[in-house]
Parts: C-alpha cells; structure tokens; sequence
C-alpha cells in the first residue's frame, strides 16, 4: 500500500512538471515568435533618412530664367526648371490628343515658368539628361533617355521613344513666390 500512495504522490509531481513545462515552452515559442516577427514589421517601415526627407524646402531665388537645378527627395532626383517663355509656349502649343500620356501644361505646373518633376525616366528608371545647357535635350528641346532613347517635351511630357508615361510630378507647394516646399 505504501507504493502505491508514493506513485500517487510522484504522479502529481509529474503532472505539475507537466505542465510548467507545457507553459515554459509554450512561453518560450511566443517570445521566440515575436522576436521573429518585430523585426520583418520594423523592415517595412521608412527608414530615419527617407523620414527625413519626406519634404524638402527649395529656394528658388538663386535660379535664373532657362536654368535647372536637381535637388533629391526620398532618394530621388527632382528637376526644377525655370523655364524661358519660348519653352512655355512650346509646351503650351502641343495637341494633347497626339500625345502618348495626354497631360497638359497647365495640369503639370502650377506656375508656368517653373517645372518641378521626379527625374527619373518611366522606361526603367534611368535619369534622363538635360538638365545642363550642354546635354542633349531630345528632339523636342526638353529632356533625353540616354538608356534607350526616350524623348520629353519641355513639359516632361513622353513624346518618343518607350517609356510609357510622362516624367511624374512630385506633390509640391509654393510657400511663397521664392520657395517651394516638396513633398
């Protein structure tokens, strides 16, 4: 009789080491779950320096009529443009209905005389010369895809070549008539 009360003893025993150690691993898995977890959610976030550069504030005093300057914003490129009145009126005078991605002037530009467009071709995403007086500008005086041979008008409308759609437009606001602020 003395044996089987010590194996009734030592089963409660065993039940209790049981079941920590059902807790214990099944605390363990969680930890270890989420120690997994955090950082591929962490990944997805912006980094510190894209956060950083989520708006940048450009002086446009210093920027002479048919001068351009690129500035970056979130890692890309940014053309701003002061454009001459000659290139305004060849912007002005295309037929949209002959355009591959119908986009007017007046819709990409919120002040005629400046131009402001993510520098980067919607081919494959190379930068596309013209900024410089001295690069070629395409056939249609505005800017060209030295990777495969795109064109831009001088609103940075596609007019040939095979990128499919217009240089894009940041999201940007004029704070006043000297600065704008992008993004």
């Amino acid at each position: 009789m003395a044996d089987t009360a010590a194996s009734t003893d030592s089963g409660g025993e065993d039940v209790e080491r049981r079941d920590f150690l059902v807790l214990a691993a099944g605390a363990m898995g969680v930890v270890g779950a989420a120690s997994f977890i955090w950082p591929v959610v962490q990944s997805m976030n912006p980094s510190a320096e894209v956060l950083a550069l989520s708006t940048v504030e450009v002086n446009l005093e210093p920027i002479e009529v048919g001068q351009a300057i690129t500035i970056m914003w979130q890692g890309k490129p940014v053309f701003i443009r002061h454009r001459t009145a000659d290139e305004i009126a060849k912007a002005a005078d295309v037929q949209i209905a002959d355009l591959r991605d119908p986009e007017g002037d007046a819709d990409r530009a919120e002040k005629p005389e400046w131009l402001v467009m993510v520098g980067l071709c919607t081919h494959l995403g190379c930068i596309p010369l013209g900024q410089k007086s001295t690069d070629p500008q395409g056939e249609f005086g505005g800017w060209f895809c030295p990777c495969h041979g795109s064109h831009y008008d001088t609103a940075g409308r596609i007019r040939k070549g095979p990128a499919p759609r217009n240089l894009p437009v940041p999201p940007y606001a004029f704070i006043d008539d000297t600065k704008i602020l992008i993004g």
